[in-house]
């Protein structure tokens, strides 16, 4: 709406200073031609703002006004919970409500405390998805965290590795990992609640808010229901151990390759043989993963066990010898 991009337009001049035309269209998303536009309206409107010409020029507001005009609404106070991840708040539907949340803070502090968080957002920056790899597209997240925000049952027709599955979904809350955002929330099922479970928030096929509330288990606490999920997941996902001999260059991929896993594996590695090379026993998952895995280190490295896996990639570096041959 044009009238919070003039108070956003407004709080810029008062917490930045002078700023150039390009600069406010820039923070504002809005052409230069909108800019002009919207400082002559707040000046017809008796804000005392100027337009300076010249190489170090641009719009700045009369020595010593400020609004007052820094009250927040409730979905800018929402939104302050996302502070450090405009990404996300922008995925929730809450950006332009960050920003403008953000400029009012920044309008309402004391002159030294304002630039001193302007400091901090200009050298610190938090990118939650990882790298080379883009978050699945989940168009249905608003529906699903407004139901998370207003605490409803969600009827979910849902998408697992089993096939397709319709759920009531007591929905308690959301997490932002990897880029990738999950449902904690848990099923109905017999006329009572059942599990709390995690579902990817990208593989929902429909959802829809009924006006049902939630049942939120008594004491129910995300974070530490993730934590303990995150670890439970991690101890069925790797299910076995590779011994494995490795090159220095081997060694150090291992973490990158492997994260945790490969961690824990180079800090209680054997001592280096006569040519360098050091043993580990590596956390793997199933057979075809780990084999898929391990290739990844190619003559870097050589699986001494266990024998049904070394067997397993010997076919299968056979077989790809035999069709490149």
């Amino acid at each position: 709406m044009r009238a919070d991009r003039l108070l956003a337009l407004l709080l810029l001049l008062q917490n930045r200073g002078r700023m150039t035309a390009p600069e406010l269209a820039g923070e504002l998303e809005v052409s230069v031609r909108t800019v002009y536009r919207d400082a002559e309206a707040l000046a017809a409107s008796g804000v005392p703002v100027y337009a300076e010409r010249g190489p170090v020029g641009g719009f700045r507001l009369m020595d010593g006004y400020r609004t007052r005009l820094t009250g927040l609404t409730d979905d800018e106070a929402d939104s302050l919970a996302l502070a450090g991840m405009p990404a996300a708040a922008a995925d929730l539907g809450l950006g332009a409500e960050l920003v403008t949340a953000q400029l009012k803070l920044g309008a309402a502090m004391p002159a030294g405390l304002g630039e001193r968080s302007r400091r901090i957002q200009e050298r610190f920056h938090l990118d939650a998805e990882g790298w080379f790899r883009a978050a699945d597209p989940a168009p249905l997240l608003p529906v699903v965290a407004d139901a998370v925000w207003r605490q409803r049952v969600l009827r979910a027709h849902y998408r697992r590795w089993g096939g397709e599955v319709r759920r009531e979904l007591h929905a308690l809350g959301l997490v932002l990992k990897a880029g990738n955002w999950y449902l904690v929330a848990a099923a109905e099922g017999a006329g009572s609640v059942g599990t709390v479970r995690t579902y990817r928030v990208s593989r929902f096929l429909e959802v829809e808010a009924t006006d049902e509330p939630a049942a939120r288990p008594a004491g129910f606490d995300l974070a530490a229901y993730w934590a303990e999920a995150s670890r439970d997941l991690q101890a069925r996902v790797l299910r076995g151990t590779a011994r494995v001999r490795l090159t220095p260059a081997g060694l150090r991929l291992l973490p990158a390759l492997f994260g945790a896993a490969g961690a824990r594996a180079v800090e209680a590695a054997q001592a280096p043989d006569g040519d360098g090379r050091r043993v580990v026993d590596l956390e793997v998952e199933t057979l075809p993963v780990a084999v898929s895995d391990l290739l990844r280190l190619g003559l870097e490295a050589e699986v001494l066990g266990p024998p049904e896996l070394r067997a397993e990639l010997v076919a299968t570096v056979t077989g790809l010898a035999q069709r490149y041959a």
